[in-house]
């Protein structure tokens, strides 16, 4: 399985103070989804709707962002990235957007809530 996350989306996923530190949020969900990515030996894109600062390189999962940093420039360029995939179906993303749920479903990809992909990332990382 191979997974688009919605980054903002999930870390959005709960009131737990993120908003007072959005890079730092970011941060933290990017060492979440190496932990798990490489335990899980999955293949993972997170995309931001503007890149983190300080920036980011994973050996371990692709961190993007959007071209433009607008509202929902995140969810364009996950739709963008499952249009130019030669199999979408292959592809899950993850998010809690209605709207971009339904754009993912439309391309040929499956969706995963945020909080549930959120709960799987967390308790995966004391499975080793």
């Amino acid at each position: 399985m191979r997974w688009l996350v919605d980054g903002m989306n999930v870390i959005g996923s709960r009131p737990d103070r993120w908003w007072r530190d959005r890079d730092r949020a970011m941060l933290q969900l990017i060492d979440q989804l190496e932990r798990w990515a490489a335990v899980a030996g999955e293949e993972v894109v997170v995309v931001f709707e503007r890149p983190p600062s300080p920036p980011v390189h994973s050996t371990v999962i692709d961190v993007r962002s959007a071209p433009k940093p607008k509202p929902d420039a995140a969810d364009d360029e996950i739709v963008r990235l499952l249009r130019s995939d030669l199999e979408p179906q292959s592809v899950r993303v993850v998010t809690s957007d209605r709207a971009l749920s339904d754009r993912a479903r439309a391309a040929g990809a499956t969706v995963e809530g945020a909080e549930s992909f959120r709960r799987r990332i967390e308790s995966s990382h004391y499975e080793v």
